[in-house]
């Protein structure tokens, strides 16, 4: 998986999947513009989360991950200065018997309820209070679903009383469930395509909400409220794997995935009900380490164009481009950029009118296998999590 769209969630909830509006921007200020020589102070570490691909989640002063031990599926409770206070199991999940173990759904945290996906299809809330699941849902039994090739991988939007989730089925392709009993309250068939790895967007368009993802071949259009189909887009990649989240702006949707298939900017009109595409670009083709709109332009890294690119939102013209990285997952935190990258170089950019500085560059030393999770920003700590290892780095400006 910016300056307008929020997330409407009920004050007690905060969805920490690449920001609070799922943008990658963390609205973060008096941080530094330069680090130490030896990258920035790493306040604590802990190195027993098990296998995982997943970001940390912050709510009131708690920290929350998921983790795989053997088979089992645990959520990890940390407080702020890296105490492990409680680790809870939450159900079976993708393990060294199947390509890629490890967890996949960054918790999404609303009141005292906490939500994730497993890579096998279960939909389980967990009660933080009680430590006890609250209730849970087959996705591929209860809705029809079908499993994919990494298996599934969706980080999840809660909205008020409701939570959607894409089971991928023919019939229940896109599912919104009341998240206090897990009953069903719609479910659109779609495109009738399985889901192909994307965390999802709900955007507020002058009113109206739009719930916004990409299935196996189409961009997908739904109205919050009723699931109706409001629009589809094709949109189809060599394998048919788009994690990244859509960016919305200013009327407008960028949607955007690897494999050299790149991007596309679309036009909404007033009410939402059609889409106009406006440009595309394959040069700027991120697999899966999402991309960030700043200032007018778009900042990313390539899948099969390895480098890091900035594109003009309005036109979709490349501005400038690197191969001082390799590619891998951005975020935004005042004014600059982070990039975690899969060589584990974990760098701090300048962005530019039209281009961008690495100013600061470290190596991710700790931690296991893939380079992968997206890092987060919370009250001046960058969050980087490798594998079985969570960092957590003051960036603050002294």
């Amino acid at each position: 998986m910016v300056l307008i769209f929020s997330l409407t969630v009920n004050a007690q909830t905060i969805n920490n999947w690449r920001g609070p509006n799922r943008d990658g921007i963390f609205h973060e200020t008096n941080l530094l513009k330069v680090w130490p020589e030896n990258g920035p102070k790493i306040l604590w570490t802990y190195e027993n989360l098990g296998k995982g691909f997943t970001s940390p989640t912050l709510v009131d002063g708690k920290i929350y991950l998921t983790g795989l031990e053997g088979d089992m599926g645990y959520i990890y409770i940390f407080s702020e200065q890296g105490k492990l206070e409680k680790k809870i199991p939450y159900g079976e999940e993708i393990s060294a018997s199947s390509g890629y173990p490890g967890t996949r759904s960054t918790p999404t945290i609303a009141d005292n309820l906490v939500y994730i996906a497993t890579g096998h299809g279960k939909l389980v809330c967990l009660d933080l209070n009680t430590e006890k699941e609250k209730w849970s849902k087959n996705l591929f039994n209860d809705f029809d679903g079908k499993n994919i090739r990494w298996s599934l991988t969706e980080n999840l939007v809660v909205d008020g009383d409701v939570i959607y989730v894409a089971p991928g089925g023919k019939k229940n392709n896109v599912i919104a469930l009341n998240r206090h009993n897990g009953s069903l309250i719609w479910s659109s068939e779609g495109k009738n395509e399985i889901s192909a790895y994307c965390s999802p967007l709900l955007i507020d368009h002058n009113g109206r909400k739009i719930f916004v993802t990409m299935m196996e071949k189409n961009i997908l259009g739904l109205d919050a409220g009723s699931g109706a189909l409001i629009w589809s887009h094709p949109h189809e990649n060599q394998y048919n794997i788009y994690p990244n989240t859509p960016i919305y702006y200013d009327n407008s949707i960028y949607f955007f995935s690897g494999y050299g298939k790149g991007g596309i900017k679309v036009n909404l009109n007033a009410d939402g009900s059609k889409i106009t595409q406006v440009w595309a670009n394959e040069t700027l083709d991120p697999q899966m380490g999402g991309a960030v709109l700043l200032n007018g332009y778009i900042y990313g890294s390539g899948h099969k164009n390895r480098k890091w690119f900035c594109l003009d939102w309005e036109s979709g013209e490349v501005k400038h481009e690197s191969r001082e990285l390799d590619k891998g997952a951005v975020i935004a935190a005042d004014n600059m950029l982070y990039a975690y990258t899969e060589r584990g170089e974990l760098a701090l950019i300048e962005p530019l009118p039209g281009s961008f500085r690495v100013v600061s560059k470290t190596m991710i030393t700790l931690g296991s296998e893939q380079h992968w999770a997206h890092p987060v920003i919370h009250n001046g700590v960058l969050y980087v999590r490798h594998g079985n290892a969570l960092m957590a780095f003051d960036i603050r400006e002294k």
